[in-house]
């Protein structure tokens, strides 16, 4: 039987970035386990591994095939396949890791990034702030997704502290357990879509997409010590459904951290009060003429919400620094203040 792959987000578009030689045959990542690749061909799956020649090039671990990708295959003597080259990338949604410049890809080539967060016990708007920071910068469009609906007791509530970090962000409120909200889904999931689902370990991930693509995943049920679900996915992995869309499952993200993203997009008010302030340096923390610190003081925008700015931008800052650099930029930020404080009198009696 052939596969076809526009099932599996197959485009022109990509058809054309992708340069095949001969011999060679086209896939996509559906799934990898270290050193494997799962990749799915017009005549099924295959197992695959990067060739040397590739490995040597890579300059970096994202420079590496991942869950999305649109690669070439080819055939050695023992008829395993390999893969000798990778398309370029029309979305790239990444976190920070840890020991690693460049950051750790959680899936490419996709159109939408469904951030799922549970209306019970999980629900963390500071948390939520951190996926639309990265989502921003993938090149998708991020929705928010708030699982758990029948299990929310002050829905209003929490709609509105959604609405307070999510300006320009559609967000749906839905439930596996009684349907609601899941019709809501369905325009971001039609033909030729991939979606992307990303959120904390045991908000529903695994629950919603087993439902979307009629129970093909292992889920378990919410733990009652702590109203978490138990979640099971432990590694990428792409799945077309039945409307004809893909849709990507990530292990859940105890730690999400910030490797590259948009905190002018995430933070939009802040970043347009920014424009305000007497320094184009400010740091909105003494600096007299802040306009970000005199609507705190006024109430248009919270003391969290500023905090929360300064801290992913502080960890973006951090990114790409060796262990010795780390310390002495913690230590420049903890202790350098004074001759900070010493700069800016010096500009503001200047000017």
């Amino acid at each position: 039987m052939t596969i076809n792959l526009i099932k599996y987000g197959l485009t022109t578009a990509v058809q054309a970035d992708l340069t095949k030689e001969n011999g060679q045959i086209l896939g996509r990542i559906i799934g990898q386990h270290r050193d494997w690749y799962q990749v799915i061909t017009t005549a099924g799956e295959r197992s695959a591994q990067v060739t040397g020649k590739l490995a040597y090039e890579a300059a970096s671990p994202a420079a590496f095939p991942a869950v999305g990708d649109w690669v070439c295959l080819s055939s050695s003597a023992d008829n395993q396949a390999q893969i000798e080259a990778i398309a370029p990338r029309q979305s790239v949604l990444a976190r920070g890791a840890v020991n690693r410049q460049d950051g750790q890809i959680i899936a490419t080539n996709i159109n939408t990034i469904f951030i799922c967060m549970s209306l019970n016990a999980d629900f963390n708007v500071r948390r939520l702030e951190r996926y639309l920071t990265i989502a921003w910068d993938s090149g998708a469009l991020p929705v928010i997704v708030l699982t758990k609906a029948d299990l929310c007791t002050d829905l209003a509530t929490k709609l509105r502290a959604v609405a307070d970090v999510s300006v320009g962000v559609p967000t749906i409120t839905c439930s596996v357990e009684t349907g609601q909200g899941l019709d809501e889904l369905q325009p971001y999931l039609t033909t030729g879509q991939t979606v992307a689902f990303v959120g904390s370990s045991g908000v529903g991930k695994s629950t919603l997409i087993n439902r979307l693509c009629q129970d093909i995943l292992a889920t378990k049920s919410i733990r009652t010590d702590d109203d978490k679900g138990r979640h099971t996915t432990t590694s990428r992995q792409l799945i077309p459904l039945p409307t004809g869309a893909c849709v990507i499952d990530t292990p859940g993200m105890r730690e999400l951290q910030i490797f590259m993203g948009d905190l002018n997009q995430t933070f939009a008010e802040i970043a347009a009060l920014a424009t305000q302030c007497k320094f184009n340096d400010c740091t909105h923390t003494s600096e007299p003429g802040c306009a970000v610190r005199a609507a705190v003081e006024v109430g248009t925008v919270t003391s969290e919400r500023l905090q929360s700015y300064q801290k992913l931008q502080r960890e973006m800052s951090y990114q790409g620094l060796n262990s010795r650099q780390l310390e002495q930029a913690k230590i420049q930020r903890m202790f350098g203040g004074k001759q900070a404080m010493k700069r800016v009198k010096q500009r503001y009696h200047r000017d």
